[in-house]
Order: structure tokens, then sequence, then C-alpha cells
């Protein structure tokens, strides 16, 4: 896998209320960090705003957060995110 293939299917873009962006120093857009450290939190949102491409990767917003936090492990045989209930059946 390439470098930028693996920024960009390792990691989605946090769609944050702008507060909650301001507070967290942008964490949303994480996936343009791991494509280039050396860009400033300050102006990552400028980043993603000016390069379209940067905008295709999995968007989550909040309510989808709440619903992951149940999730705990990667499932390969699935290739998703199971809780641990889910794993221990898978096991059985």
């Amino acid at each position: 896998m390439d470098f930028v293939r693996a920024a960009f299917e390792g990691s989605s873009y946090y769609q944050l209320p702008s507060v909650l962006q301001w507070f967290t120093g942008n964490i949303g857009f994480h996936h343009i960090h791991h494509l280039e450290s050396r860009i400033p939190n300050y102006n990552l949102a400028r980043c993603y705003a000016a390069v379209p491409e940067l905008r295709h990767v999995v968007t989550l917003r909040m309510r989808d957060s709440i619903r992951c936090v149940r999730l705990k492990l990667w499932d390969v045989q699935l290739q998703r995110m199971v809780t641990f209930s889910e794993a221990y059946r898978g096991r059985t």
C-alpha cells in the first residue's frame, strides 16, 4: 500500500461543530495530518477547503462517533469494527 493511500484509507474526516473543531485543534482533519504532519493544525481546515481530493475520505459526524464508542476490535474476516461480544460469539 502506498503512503497516500494509507493516509486516506487509514483515517477519516471527523466533522465537528466549529467550537469543538477549535477546542480540539482541528482533530477532525486527522487524515490531512497523516498525509503531511508538518501542516500546522490551524491550517488544516484551509487545506481541506482548498484541495478537493482531501474531501474523498470517510466522513464521521458526532452521531456516528457516539455509535462507534462500543466498537473495540477489528474483525479481519468481516473487514469491520466489532464489539467484544461480537468477537466472542465469533470464536464459538
